[in-house]
């Protein structure tokens, strides 16, 4: 799910660290302190919400956010909120950021100062005008002028209250007239149709003899504006609230007698400026804002080709995918989209065994084996985040869960023990914990997917053949991963791992961290326990651990997951839960009189069906196998006049769902469309509206079984190669590339090897010489593509236009960039 932009499609995320704020304002009570929380917006539309913190004017969140977005937007906003028990939760402030300027902060801790919030703050939306100036002759034969004003429609409107009825007034404002008039109310949408037409008589005859604000000859056009203020009708005594207006002089009719242009409403120029920005207190945020600009995926075909060859290069250090590892900085950057490809072409476990292989046979010490942040580890880490989470979930998350609920204290460090406590109820409370950890994790090998069991057994061969003196090589190569970068990360930060909705409090936070070292020491298999802790109180806990039954329980686990062809039934067999949450639902009309209406349910994806429940913990009301699955869609707004809906096409019927907001509809049709997706009886084509009516709103079939009017479009099964960040279309290591020039050097002699390039593996200058080459000339074309469809979007490109309205300043700066750039070539 990507905005779509004429053949181009944008894949936007976002990764948000939201830190604390500080010196909030005072509650007006007694206590002073106020129980804070932060919400993270696009534009007004909540996707994130962080813990409460309690009682206090500079809380600490701590919280991390990332989404992929799927619509385009304005603003990325944060709220600070005031929990109220008794009435709405009131705002202390906000900060909103523009789209545009998202990257001045990319990646830096900031601290922004919060705004306060009305009506002139909260202004968004767009507006589609036409005007049009006519001369018109009266009974008496004199020509005067007249003015149209067509108020076409509205998007995008700010919703106040959980609701947004819409009127526009139009006024034709000068030095000496103000004529106002006003559209219909237009009930529940935030995206009005008006289609409504105003007249106002722009110039009068000098014959017009009634006295009035008009005693001159003729008014002057250029000094006159029309002035269009959108209002939500509200049944309040405060009266209707403000949602933004936009002023248009009379001058732009000077070139044609007609004009018509999209806008985006502005707040009043008296806006409310009473408070200093200070006055309200500031918050700490880090923000990654990442934009890939991606193609079809033919342009990318010889560049994919070139990289799913990898494996089979020899050496492996030659190949085009291990090339691109040496030359990012972060070996992070080049691991995602490599994963993300090779697992989508079924070609992840040959890459990975192949560039682990080169760096075990690098590796002189058993001790380091897999130690640093290589290519290697890079890659075997993301798969195990992309293959692994649901089975880290099953795994961990009911002793996660037992833990926070239980509270039991668990503090061992003498210092730190609280007044009460007794550091042996404290061993035993940690010692339960561990135990109960350890054996989830342990008995888990079955469940281990068949992608992360097939990596493990080539790292154990690989290591095993390298090192062929120590018998303990082939587990700690594999415990290198799964206890140290897969669940012991998981256990210190379950947040992170969607394990916990938010941080852990305090205490929990420390209980975990704990477990995380006991357990990371455990699966390490180190032969020299005690000297593993730096703290002599955890070497002294950890003697309740020194039995054989433990290493053994590692042992037997790490033979497991690391067995060649392993296929239990077993890990088949049990459903794992996918995702979880209320969501509403639209009756599906299984009952022949029953009405169809909307109810919130609880709904539960596990690998087997998909279920919605009255509330969590109750047996299903419905179910729907995931065999039975034929497509998963959006449904247009328009269907429901509902945002954010979605539907699940079943041989019978479609089930109309509404997710909270954009982010987590997205989240739920990404993760029933990966399930379903090997469906073999998936349909082609569907509907994007509902059948209401007796017919289907998008193509008007009277049939409800008639086939569907719009082809269904694979989603995007990589970002590797775009525009942006994220992508390979920009990277900049290869422009110019520095290891072309090193392989040039060393095949021409094989002197030494030059300082400035001694960090790139080259096992084979002409093969790796070779690859580069036909790198850069894939790079090069996606390049020349690029820039090409900018220059074509650049000429045909309406400022104006429903896409770019007037006052859309990232329009503006792209238009600056590329006059700027009109003359660059590749």
């Amino acid at each position: 799910m990507a905005v779509e932009d004429e053949g181009l499609r944008v894949f936007q995320s976002v990764k948000i660290k939201i830190g604390e704020a500080k010196n909030l304002p005072s509650y007006p009570g007694p206590s002073k302190m106020r129980d804070c929380y932060c919400t993270v917006n696009l534009d007004q539309e909540e996707v994130f919400r962080t813990k409460i913190v309690e009682k206090s004017l500079c809380p600490f969140y701590g919280e991390d956010f990332y989404c992929e977005i799927p619509r385009s937007f304005r603003h990325l906003s944060f709220y600070i909120f005031d929990r109220d028990v008794f009435r709405r939760d009131s705002i202390i402030g906000k900060v909103a950021i523009q789209k545009e300027d998202l990257q001045k902060y990319h990646n830096r801790d900031t601290w922004f100062q919060l705004q306060h919030v009305d009506a002139d703050s909260e202004v968004q939306g767009k507006v589609h005008l036409e005007l049009r100036l006519s001369e018109v002759i009266t009974d008496t034969g004199v020509v005067c002028h007249k003015l149209a004003t067509r108020i076409v429609e509205c998007q995008g409107l700010p919703i106040v209250n959980g609701q947004c009825d819409p009127y526009a007034t139009v006024t034709l404002a000068g030095p000496f007239r103000s004529e106002a008039k006003k559209t219909k109310v237009k009930r529940k949408t935030n995206n009005p149709q008006f289609d409504e037409v105003f007249y106002f008589e722009v110039t009068r005859p000098c014959s017009y003899s009634k006295k009035s604000h008009f005693d001159f000859e003729e008014e002057d056009v250029d000094k006159l504006e029309i002035r269009v203020d959108l209002w939500n009708a509200s049944n309040l005594k405060f009266g209707d609230e403000f949602l933004g207006e936009l002023r248009i002089p009379l001058k732009v009719l000077r070139q044609s007698s007609s004009y018509e242009a999209w806008y985006f409403l502005q707040p009043r120029d008296n806006g409310s400026k009473s408070l200093k920005p200070d006055d309200l207190g500031s918050l700490r945020l880090n923000v990654v804002y990442t934009e890939d600009h991606v193609f079809s995926s033919d342009y990318y075909s010889p560049l994919r080709d070139l990289l799913l060859k990898s494996a089979d290069v020899e050496p492996v250090s030659a190949s085009a995918a291990h090339i691109l590892g040496e030359v990012c900085r972060e070996k992070q950057e080049a691991a995602v989209p490599l994963v993300r490809l090779f697992l989508h072409y079924g070609r992840v476990v040959p890459f990975i065994s192949a560039i682990a292989s080169a760096e075990v046979k690098r590796t002189q010490d058993p001790n380091t084996i897999f130690r640093g942040n290589s290519l290697a580890s890079k890659c075997i880490d993301e798969t195990m985040k992309l293959a692994g989470m649901h089975y880290l979930h099953v795994t961990l998350k009911p002793a996660i869960e037992e833990i926070c609920q239980s509270h039991k204290p668990c503090e061992i460090d003498p210092v730190k023990l609280k007044d009460g406590e007794n550091l042996e109820n404290n061993m035993e409370n940690l010692r339960q914990y561990v135990d109960r950890v350890f054996h989830a994790i342990t008995e888990s090998g079955v469940s281990c997917p068949t992608v992360m069991c097939d990596i493990f057994f080539s790292l154990r061969e690989a290591a095993a053949k390298r090192f062929q003196d120590d018998p303990d090589v082939r587990y700690t190569a594999v415990s290198s991963f799964i206890f140290l970068r897969f669940f012991a990360p998981a256990i210190l930060s379950p947040n992170l791992f969607q394990l916990t909705p938010h941080h852990t409090d305090p205490q929990t936070s420390r209980t975990l961290t704990l477990i995380s070292k006991t357990v990371q020491t455990l699966g390490s298999l180190s032969k020299s326990k005690s000297a593993s802790f730096k703290e002599s109180y955890m070497a002294t806990f950890y003697e309740f651990f020194n039995e054989q039954k433990y290493a053994d329980a590692v042992k037997n686990f790490l033979d497991l997951i690391s067995s060649s062809g392993r296929r239990d039934p077993k890990s088949v067999e049990q459903p794992i839960v996918l995702k979880e949450g209320f969501m509403i639902k639209r009756a599906q009309g299984r009952k022949r009189f029953g009405m169809k209406n909307f109810k919130k349910r609880w709904f539960r994806l596990t690998n087997h069906e998909f279920t919605y429940h009255k509330s969590k913990g109750d047996q299903p009301l419905y179910s729907i196998p995931i065999e039975n699955i034929l497509a998963v869609e959006k449904l247009e707004e328009e269907s429901f006049k509902m945002k954010n809906m979605f539907q699940v096409i079943q041989p019978e019927r479609a089930l109309y769902i509404q997710a909270n907001n954009c982010v987590e509809a997205k989240d739920w049709i990404d993760i029933l469309t990966k399930v379903s997706q090997c469906n073999q009886k998936r349909l082609t084509v569907y509907h994007p509206s509902a059948y209401l009516s007796g017919h289907w709103l998008c193509c008007r079939a009277p049939s409800d079984s008639a086939p569907g009017c719009v082809p269904w479009v694979e989603p995007a099964a990589t970002q590797l190669c775009g525009d942006g960040a994220g992508g390979l279309g920009s990277c900049p290591a290869l422009t110019p590339p520095p290891s072309t020039e090193a392989c040039g050097s060393k095949s021409v002699y094989d002197g030494p090897e030059q300082e400035e390039y001694s960090t790139f593996v080259i096992d084979d200058p002409q093969e790796t010489y070779k690859t580069l080459k036909q790198v850069i000339t894939g790079v090069g074309a996606l390049e020349q593509e690029h820039a090409q469809y900018k220059r074509d979007k650049f000429k045909k490109t309406k400022y104006g236009s429903q896409e770019h309205p007037i006052g859309d300043k990232s329009f503006q700066n792209y238009i600056r960039q590329q006059s700027e750039t009109s003359t660059h070539s590749i």
